[in-house]
């Protein structure tokens, strides 16, 4: 099987009358995710202690890994992994845009740019919902796929500079009022709290194997996105997706960090819930 980043490229396989599988995200794709969720998940068990210094727990987990110093350090050591992670996907983006000059980055049934029939999804979702109405049929992205990607950029952009704002607050104070560098403290933390309780109370759950796998299977592809489907049927492009059955080991060891990472974020969920109306 051959994966090339930014685009998905396989060998087509004959399974034997078996079940198909289609490939969704590429090797380096689901790379990029691992680094992000593992750091999100170290950003956020080593921020909230800092963010609760005086909750009870916050000190007993402080003193576990060896003081606040070490988890700031901690801290500052996954920041620089999602930033690492978000300056790849920029330059991946890049690429793809000004050198492979691929078509449909910004624009198009491929694209996480939202657009109009966004908004028709969303509005026919919520008839759907409520029983008035077809449920909408998707492309690669669902409009709801897309609000999670923009707000890893949101994320990025605001958590990101405040928290590297009062890493080197010496050098920014250099040119940022007293007033800003306060704020930013507020900022970072506010917004980090959004983000953990959007993340680990809607984005986690339900988990997709897909992520993890790269590859769905046919009934799946056609069920979730079946306008995607229905459109790479048409142009003949459907075979250049297919590729082989996931191994079974892979598929259970996917199951177990997933399964993992969602319990370790229910654990944060609740402590945050716990430290942000405890000392309200």
């Amino acid at each position: 099987m051959t994966e090339e980043t930014g685009t998905v490229l396989v060998e087509p396989t004959e399974d034997n009358g078996k079940e198909r599988y289609y490939v969704r995200f590429t090797l380096a794709q689901r790379y990029l995710h691992a680094m992000l969720f593992t750091s999100f998940l170290g950003l956020a068990a080593t921020g909230l202690p800092m963010r609760f210094s005086d909750n009870a727990t916050a000190r007993v987990f402080a003193s576990a890994v060896g003081g606040f110093g070490a988890i700031l350090f901690l801290h500052k050591f996954c920041a620089i992994v999602l930033t690492l992670a978000f300056l790849y996907h920029l330059k991946d983006l890049a690429t793809r845009v000004f050198v492979d000059k691929e078509k449909g980055i910004f624009w198009g049934p491929n694209s996480m740019v939202a657009n109009w029939k966004d908004v028709q999804d969303l509005v026919g979702h919520l008839r759907w919902f409520v029983g008035l109405g077809p449920k909408p049929k998707f492309d690669r992205f669902a409009y709801w796929e897309k609000f999670d990607y923009w707000a890893v950029f949101w994320g990025m952009i605001v958590i990101g500079f405040s928290g590297y704002a009062m890493w080197f607050a010496p050098f920014f104070a250099r040119f940022l009022p007293g007033w800003a560098l306060n704020a930013v403290l507020v900022v970072h933390g506010e917004e980090a709290l959004l983000a953990i309780l959007f993340i680990f109370s809607i984005h986690f759950v339900p988990m997709d194997m897909v992520i993890f796998t790269g590859k769905e299977t046919e009934e799946e592809f056609k069920k979730k996105r079946t306008l995607e489907y229905e459109r790479l049927a048409a142009e003949g492009k459907l075979e250049t997706r297919v590729g082989d059955r996931p191994v079974y080991w892979w598929v259970n060891f996917a199951k177990v960090i997933g399964f993992t990472a969602i319990l370790i974020g229910l654990v944060l969920l609740v402590l945050t819930l716990i430290g942000y109306f405890g000392t309200s």
